[in-house]
This record gives structure tokens, sequence and C-alpha cells, in this order.
């Protein structure tokens, strides 16, 4: 999924299984703010990148530091095709294996 996909929140929300409250929360917005997002209020992108990492990607944000993103975000400058391939390869590792 790239940055500038349109993502149906309320279609996740209904995945996932969760209230608006603990969608909503996980990524600091209040269930009144989410409701509103999930009507079609523009979702500002810092909003919309905490949803695909939470949400989409799965990544715990309470395990992440900041030294952690500024590395990715050197990376990812100074050297994408490293950065590509290692997204990928994260991305696979996550991917439970088939028996």
């Amino acid at each position: 999924m790239k940055a500038n996909d349109k993502i149906d929140v309320r279609e996740v929300r209904r995945k996932l299984g969760l209230n608006q409250s603990q969608f909503w929360s996980r990524i600091g917005v209040t269930q009144s703010g989410g409701s509103r997002y999930e009507s079609g209020r523009n979702i500002p992108r810092p909003v919309q990148a905490l949803l695909r990492l939470v949400h989409i990607e799965q990544v715990d944000i309470e395990k992440v530091r900041r030294d952690d993103m500024e590395m990715a975000d050197y990376l990812k400058k100074s050297n994408p095709e490293l950065y590509k391939t290692l997204k990928k390869e994260a991305r696979a590792a996550r991917k439970p294996k088939k028996a």
C-alpha cells in the first residue's frame, strides 16, 4: 500500500473487529475525532501515517523509538534501494509461514 492510496478507515476498523474508541485510541485520536474522519473529513498526514503503521502494517508503536524513526528516514533518503529491500524483507518476516 502506497502512502497516497486512499484508505476506507471504517472498513479497516470493521475488518479488525474494533469499535471506534478501540481503533482510534491506538493512534492517539479521540472517538469523536475518528468518527469525523470516518464520515469523510480529511485525515491529516501524520494521522494517516500512524493509521498505516498501526492498523495496516501492524507495527506496535509502543516499541518504536525516536532513533528508529530517524534511522529509517536517513536510510530512505540516502539509499532508497536498500531501504526498499529491507522493507520487503521485514514484511516477509512478519507474515506467518505456511505449513
